[in-house]
């Protein structure tokens, strides 16, 4: 996958890539890729090499696609910590997944300057602050200055290592494998719903934190398809109606709290805003209530599919607006694979049943957890 793709004209190299909102920040495809390369470049320089681990503690800002893209293409796996963790719960995810250099921002200082005293190897030796001055780590600029804006000679494929644990213990990192070849031959990232989705004119709007999964892989994918992101540096329900006018937003993805937040608005306030460029937007995460999807679909029109996922990325299902208001409280069909629900003893459960929810994925998963504790039946033999 390949953001230059995008850079074959000066109409597309100087499209915005990101406008970041409220502030209004743009960066184009062409800035996007300068900047990728040239950070890909100081990864090889200073020893990163496929299957090595880059930390991210940044939160939402114009650096950290770049990051990402960085990573992604230089065959390295990147790991976005969340930005509300502790410096001691962040030093963790940083010790567990290897990690060999952290890129951190000026806003996160306090978390990246605590690192040192919960990690008991010592901090890794390549160290980076996007935006600002931290002791003991390289400013940004100055850690790429001189390096080439054009891609390394050995570019290959990176992916996302996620950390995720629900409610109890330590996160656990979700690692594919990786695919070993360049980013031109690897498959993309869910490429074919985004072709499926949007086209080059769409615009889209992440609203969440680039810290979880979704809102990552959806927003770089849209990228690597040549679609402007226009990514939300905190969401706020008015400031995302105003990002959607401001920038005809055609797509988005949310979570159902945002739903319910934009809903509380008071009506002068949700009708004083143009939503009329919205073709399609999505939802995941966590449940949906029934009666909050119906008042989102009064408001913005059966426009709002939803499709339910893990980080693992084994199954899949999604479900349009049309079938959902046939069918209140569903999450649709597997788009991939198989979803069975099972009872305690793992037999099948007829419809209407509830039981624990097992996904087969449609080829053999590649993916594996970084833990230390002996996993849970967590895998049917039978399929």
């Amino acid at each position: 996958m390949q953001i230059r793709q995008h850079l074959r004209d000066e109409t597309s190299a100087n499209k915005p890539a990101v406008i970041l909102h409220p502030s209004g920040t743009v960066v184009t495809f062409a800035e996007l890729e300068a900047r990728a390369n040239r950070l890909a470049h100081r990864f090889r320089e200073a020893g990163l090499r496929e299957g090595d681990v880059v930390a991210i503690l940044m939160e939402n800002n114009e650096h950290i696609h770049a990051v990402m893209w960085a990573a992604r293409r230089s065959g390295l796996y990147y790991v976005p910590i969340n930005t509300h963790l502790a410096p001691a719960e962040a030093a963790y995810i940083v010790d567990n997944s290897s990690a060999r250099a952290i890129v951190g921002s000026a806003a996160l200082r306090e978390t990246c300057a605590g690192l040192a005293g919960h990690l008991p190897g010592g901090l890794p030796e390549l160290l980076m602050v996007a935006d600002g001055d931290l002791a003991g780590w390289g400013r940004y600029p100055e850690c790429v200055a001189g390096q080439p804006g054009t891609p390394i000679d050995d570019e290959l494929e990176g992916d996302l290592l996620q950390y995720s644990s629900g409610t109890t213990g330590r996160p656990k990192g979700i690692k594919r494998e990786l695919p070993h070849v360049p980013p031109d031959q690897a498959p993309g990232m869910m490429s074919a719903l985004i072709d499926y989705w949007m086209d080059r004119d769409s615009v889209y709007l992440s609203p969440a934190p680039l810290y979880h999964t979704a809102p990552s892989v959806w927003s770089m994918s849209a990228q690597a398809g040549g679609i402007t992101t226009v990514v939300m540096e905190k969401f706020d329900p008015e400031s995302a109606l105003d990002a959607i006018q401001r920038y005809r937003v055609t797509h988005g993805q949310f979570v159902p709290a945002m739903f319910t937040r934009m809903l509380k608005l008071p009506d002068r306030v949700r009708n004083s805003y143009d939503i009329s460029s919205l073709k399609r937007v999505m939802h995941a995460a966590a449940p949906c209530p029934v009666e909050i999807k119906k008042q989102m679909m009064d408001w913005w029109g059966p426009i709002v599919d939803e499709y339910y996922a893990s980080s693992e990325a084994i199954g899949s299902t999604l479900i349009t607006a049309e079938d959902w208001l046939a069918h209140p409280g569903s999450v649709g069909k597997p788009m991939q694979g198989a979803v069975h629900i099972l009872d305690p003893d793992g037999n099948e459960l007829p419809p209407g049943q509830p039981g624990e929810i097992f996904s087969r994925a449609a080829t053999p998963s590649n993916t594996s957890t970084i833990r230390r504790k002996p996993l849970r039946r967590a895998i049917s033999t039978g399929g």
